[in-house]
């Protein structure tokens, strides 16, 4: 995929090879994997490091071809979500520390430049999951809303 703001090509890498189920040598039932994503959310990890987790330390090398359900989506069951999702409130918290950089260096114009890079994709995601009914339609991002919920801590 090609970058937003810098005119080249995408990030190359591995990708994952195709399979339609789940590894032979996974020992795991579907209820052990989502009783793990639970007791991993509950330990206040987010769905990133579960997966993460669950691959490293179990040998889990996908929930969904498991459980044939995402990790989100195992967690939205259990009632675990949080109000804002995980990629948005990343991006929040990179804008509180700029803004709090920003402050103490007032003429430090390229992190100015990255603080309105980080509001627009911001503005861009809030945008998306109000269409998707992930969060209420008069929710709206400004620099406090965004120091509450960082610091309200998740």
């Amino acid at each position: 995929m090609a970058r937003i703001y810098a005119h080249k090509r995408g990030k190359s890498g591995s990708k994952r090879p195709f399979r339609s189920s789940s590894p032979s040598w996974v020992n795991y039932s579907k209820e052990e994997v989502a009783q793990l994503v639970v007791k991993l959310a509950k330990d206040g990890n987010p769905p990133a490091m579960i997966g993460t987790i669950l691959r490293d330390s179990y040998g889990i090398p996908s929930v969904k071809l498991l459980t044939g359900k995402r990790v989100v989506e195992i967690l939205e069951e259990a009632k675990l979500t949080k109000e804002v999702p995980q990629d948005l409130f990343d991006l929040l918290k990179k804008s509180v520390k700029l803004r709090e950089h920003l402050n103490r260096n007032k003429g430090d114009l390229h992190s100015k430049r990255g603080l309105q890079q980080t509001e627009m994709k911001i503005l861009r995601l809030v945008k998306y999951y109000k269409k998707k009914g992930k969060l209420p339609e008069g929710w709206k991002y400004s620099p406090e809303t965004a120091k509450v919920i960082v610091s309200g801590g998740r």
